[in-house]
């Protein structure tokens, strides 16, 4: 339900500070999930899939580290 204008009225957090924080906990979300695919993949012995889930997770880590960095910026400002 997006109004294009910040409130937290309701829970207290400016819409883009939620948004960070759901971003960054969405990325380990993510790479949590991608170690449980990687580890299938290696089950199956199969090396092309378990390269693509690794990369995939590295991003989703790197987009976390993005996001909390971002994050630490703002509620300190």
């Amino acid at each position: 339900m997006p109004t294009g204008r910040e409130t937290g009225s309701v829970t207290g957090t400016k819409d883009k500070d939620y948004n960070l924080v759901w971003y960054v906990e969405s990325c380990l979300n993510n790479a949590l999930r991608l170690e449980t695919y990687i580890q299938d993949a290696e089950r199956e012995k199969d090396e092309p899939v378990v390269e693509l889930f690794r990369k995939a997770q590295a991003d989703s880590r790197k987009g976390a580290e993005i996001g909390k960095k971002l994050l630490r910026e703002r509620l300190a400002g």
